[in-house]
């Protein structure tokens, strides 16, 4: 039976793909207010906004890869039971080859209604105006909000648990729910922590917890590496 592997990953590791990070330093996302593109109240308020916000982020992940940190998780997958928690938007994982992927906070190539939560559709184009769910609700980004409940994180709590290794990849561990993730591991599991910010992310008291102080394309490979060298010497 394979071991478990749970890895968390945040925007560090899309970043490293050219991907603009969530929040900078001002508190702004490439120029707007977090609340006026990311929120229920945003969306009320101005929708041609927010879907232009977002019509650009879709467009931009149509002009990246996976890197290099990416394409070593899906190696893991030779020895391990792999799955994947993040809490990016963006279909990187899916696109270097990972099998078991959960997004945490929606997915931007996914639209849904906005009168019933459960109609989801695939979209990689432009939404604007008028494009309308079947119920006739106009659509909205399949996205995770400022003030709306996570969906999955039930979920990732649950496979959290499982976990015989444990790997958290380029996020700040300051964002929750997803960043009390790594508490819902087993004590006595194996925990990683890949980061350029790592030894200042204040994690000193997590059992068993390695940091590697690296971006993502140069820290994952590493891991990765000595994870599999472990499981061909079983």
């Amino acid at each position: 039976m394979k071991q478990k592997i749970v890895v968390l990953t945040g925007a560090g590791i899309s970043a490293e793909s050219g991907i603009q990070t969530f929040r900078g330093q001002d508190g702004l996302w490439e120029g707007h207010r977090i609340e006026d593109v990311a929120s229920p109240e945003g969306w009320r308020r101005n929708r041609d906004l927010v879907l232009d916000f977002y019509n650009k982020r879709r467009r931009q992940l149509h002009e990246v890869a996976p890197n290099e940190g990416h394409k070593a998780l899906v190696d893991l997958e030779q020895h391990y039971d792999v799955t994947i928690i993040t809490q990016n938007v963006d279909d990187l994982h899916e696109r270097a080859g990972s099998s078991h992927i959960i997004h945490l906070h929606g997915e931007l190539f996914k639209v849904r209604s906005s009168l019933d939560e459960s109609l989801v559709y695939d979209w990689t184009g432009d939404l604007n105006i008028g494009d309308k769910c079947e119920r006739g609700s106009q659509l909205r980004p399949h996205i995770v909000w400022f003030g709306e409940m996570v969906p999955m994180i039930a979920v990732a709590q649950e496979i959290a648990a499982q976990a015989a290794i444990f790997i958290v990849i380029g996020t700040s561990l300051v964002v929750y729910p997803a960043a009390g993730l790594l508490h819902y591991a087993p004590r006595d599991s194996r925990k990683f922590l890949i980061d350029p910010f790592a030894d200042s992310l204040g994690t000193s008291g997590i059992p068993h917890l390695r940091t590697i102080t690296a971006p993502a394309t140069r820290g994952v490979p590493d891991v990765v590496r000595l994870l599999l060298d472990e499981a061909d010497g079983l």
